[in-house]
């Protein structure tokens, strides 16, 4: 053997030497429960990659720099196609089926959604299923069985002070590990997207590209999937608890989306004339105008007149509010209630029910006086009552908008009018005889 194999040879012993001597010893004080926790859990941690193909015309340099409306060579450019990629964590939760826990908007938009395991391995998922009004999604990865997964807890039980482990991939670095505690339970939060109810709170960083991991409890189990950070402080995130995403999850596999639920009753904003002469302190709440017979409204107890100031905790400051609310609101789980009737506050509770298609329709069609059907790109209109807030509109009419929403079928017109029911008017994005335009219809 030549002098120089010797040494190599020596020199890799000693790497395997002290690579193995670098692993602590089973009951070393370094083998903490974070640590433990940690090991159980990464590598069931994925990295999400989900990718956006936007397609628009393309401009040539004449038309860039000198403003020409067309290239004066007759040079014809070729439609720009522009990648757009965003980053994210999620966490599997059933290794057999390859299915994975994250955000729904870790995947908004996105054509292609990769996953990257801890071990290198690629997978493209399929998106099984997403509500963006819980803002969780379901991914199965194809062609994967029998991968690591993430032992469930119940986050019923959680307690404010323990530990709180998160994992993800922040600006990119793979399996992030962050340690925090558990603030407190039961928090909102409002975004222009709408609200978040009932969410961990932690002070575990969690910071982009953690959205979708998980947050675990030091037996190394899931007690949350991170979906947001506080933009006004530092060290505040909050997580959605795991018995609230596993029912979503469930939800989204078998009937593809969470039921909507609703109370039975009408309201609008409560304005600065109606809290004086309610005598209210400050002008918020849903002031209740009507309450349907049989619905949980009424068998809570609730009238007309009485005013809405939380639900589960959560402020109502207006009908969005209201609105955007019940849609966090998880079928057949009771709502506790804030009310005011008159000097005195009640605190009611009360299960919503599904608020179905048929229903919504049907409400749809009282309140603006129009009877409707399905049809090619839209919804066409069959029947104007000519002495409601549509009577402007006619026979033959298509919509095919709603508030900014495009409404390609009855169903997504029935989705998009649920979540402008209580608005005192609506702007409705009309078809006529091939040409588009806009109305806006007046409820009073």
């Amino acid at each position: 053997m030549r002098p120089v194999s010797l040494l190599a040879g020596l020199l890799c012993i000693l790497l395997l030497t002290g690579n193995a001597a670098a692993a602590p010893a089973p009951g070393s004080p370094r083998l903490t429960p974070v640590v433990r926790a940690v090991n159980a859990a990464a590598p069931a941690v994925v990295n999400i990659t989900s990718t956006h193909i936007i397609e628009g015309q393309n401009v040539s340099p004449l038309e860039q720099f000198f403003g020409f409306p067309e290239d004066p060579f007759g040079a014809i450019l070729p439609p720009r196609r522009e990648k757009r990629v965003s980053l994210g964590s999620g966490v599997i939760v059933d290794g057999a089926r390859g299915l994975v826990l994250t955000n729904a908007h870790v995947i908004a938009g996105g054509d292609d959604v990769t996953i990257r395991l801890q071990d290198g391995r690629e997978f493209a998922a399929e998106v099984k299923g997403a509500d963006p009004d819980f803002d969780i999604a379901v991914l199965a990865l194809r062609g994967a069985r029998n991968l690591p997964a993430v032992a469930m807890a119940d986050s019923s039980d959680i307690m404010p002070g323990e530990t709180a482990i998160a994992i993800g991939n922040p600006f990119g670095y793979n399996h992030t590990v962050t340690v925090g505690v558990i603030s407190a339970s039961g928090r909102t939060i409002h975004s222009k997207e709408g609200v978040l109810t009932d969410l961990i709170q932690t002070d575990a960083a969690i910071n982009p590209g953690n959205s979708g991991g998980p947050l675990l409890n030091l037996e190394g189990r899931l007690i949350g999937i991170n979906t947001a950070v506080s933009a006004q402080g530092e060290g505040i995130g909050f997580a959605i608890p795991v018995n609230k995403a596993r029912r979503v999850m469930d939800s989204l596999l078998h009937g593809g989306k969470v039921s909507p639920q609703w109370l039975g009753l009408s309201g609008e904003d409560v304005d600065q004339r109606i809290a004086m002469a309610l005598g209210l302190k400050e002008a918020r709440g849903l002031l209740v105008t009507a309450v349907f017979n049989g619905g949980p409204a009424q068998r809570a107890g609730i009238e007309p007149g009485d005013v809405i100031l939380a639900l589960n905790k959560a402020t109502v400051a207006d009908r969005r509010d209201y609105l955007n609310i019940l849609r966090n609101q998880l079928p057949g789980e009771p709502l506790e209630i804030l009310a005011a009737r008159g000097d005195r506050e009640l605190r009611l509770t009360t299960t919503p029910v599904p608020f179905d298609n048929d229903t919504a329709r049907r409400m749809m069609e009282a309140r603006w006086g129009l009877a409707l059907q399905p049809t090619r790109g839209g919804v066409g209109i069959v029947d104007v009552r000519r002495d409601g807030p549509a009577s402007f509109l006619r026979r033959g009419d298509v919509i095919v908008g709603l508030g900014g929403t495009r409404t390609a079928s009855l169903e997504a017109l029935v989705d998009a009018f649920r979540r402008e029911r209580m608005a005192n008017q609506v702007l409705l994005h009309v078809v006529r005889n091939g040409r588009e335009y806009y109305a806006r219809l007046i409820l009073r």
